[in-house]
């Protein structure tokens, strides 16, 4: 756990174990129906304390071991702000689907109205990511937090505007509306102002990766570096057609199919939902 690509190898496998429990918790949830959905958040709060646990004891260690848990910190804190998204509990204002022929700013403006309750809870989440880390030791946890919510913020407007793959398989029932706002099309303006900005964001910290002379620097840099090339790959998934779904599909139940309708394991699309 001490070299760069362990700590590389690991943000993957965290990456990748924490969605798959978020997506299996959901699609039971959908499947359970009724008030499943608020008591997959209520069970999940412990998630949250613990981030906050592991917050409080990071931000002042500076060694090895401080680096995994103020990283993890922030991925059990915005893990579980996803979970209320998911779960359709803090979505937005907006619950109906998107009219038709509505392109541009317009649509991003509805599509900001969907999604605009998570996204100022997720600035709370930043908030307190800021307050907790200024003037730490070791502020990983506010900077892996600031890629995820960097890389959120343009995937979402990316969606909106058009790319030419969007990935709903993994769309929860609560959120079905939201699918309405997703334009599949041409790419617009929006995804190489995305890919330039994430592949600088990943050179800069894969440099200070290359230069840190501790092992606190390196195990920290590789953490974000990681990360941020997963939100850099996650961004070109939506133009390159690979199957990114069987990541997860292979742990999931099937969804629930409506009255009369047989399941269907997704909707012409591969990949999951956006960060």
């Amino acid at each position: 756990m001490t070299t760069p690509w362990i700590a590389a190898l690991f943000a993957l496998f965290v990456w990748w174990f924490a969605t798959g429990v978020i997506l299996l918790v959901v699609r039971r949830a959908d499947r359970a129906g009724g008030q499943a959905h608020g008591r997959s958040v209520l069970f999940g709060t412990p998630v949250l304390a613990l981030g906050f646990a592991l917050l409080i004891h990071s931000v002042d260690n500076t060694s090895v071991a401080g680096a995994y848990t103020g990283f993890l910190a922030a991925l059990a804190i915005w893990g579980w702000i996803e979970l209320t998204f998911l779960t359709g509990l803090v979505t937005g204002p907006t619950r109906s689907k998107c009219p038709a022929h509505v392109f541009g700013l317009d649509r991003l403006w509805r599509g900001w109205s969907v999604v605009a309750h998570h996204e100022a809870l997720l600035l709370v989440g930043l908030g307190v990511m800021v307050l907790a880390c200024h003037g730490a030791a070791n502020p990983i946890a506010l900077w892996a937090y600031l890629v995820l919510f960097g890389a959120r913020i343009l995937a979402k407007i990316n969606l909106f505007f058009g790319v030419p793959r969007i990935n709903t398989e993994f769309v929860p029932r609560p959120l079905e509306h939201i699918k309405s706002y997703f334009r599949r099309g041409p790419i617009t303006l929006a995804f190489p102002v995305a890919i330039t900005a994430l592949s600088i964001l990943t050179g800069g910290l894969i440099h200070q990766l290359w230069t840190a002379d501790t092992g606190y620097g390196q195990i920290t840099y590789a953490l974000l570096s990681a990360l941020a090339a997963l939100a850099l790959l996650e961004h070109w998934l939506m133009v390159v057609p690979l199957p990114d779904a069987k990541l997860w599909r292979w742990m999931l139940p099937a969804p629930r199919a409506p009255q009369g309708h047989p399941a269907h394991a997704s909707d012409d699309t591969n990949g999951k939902i956006a960060p």
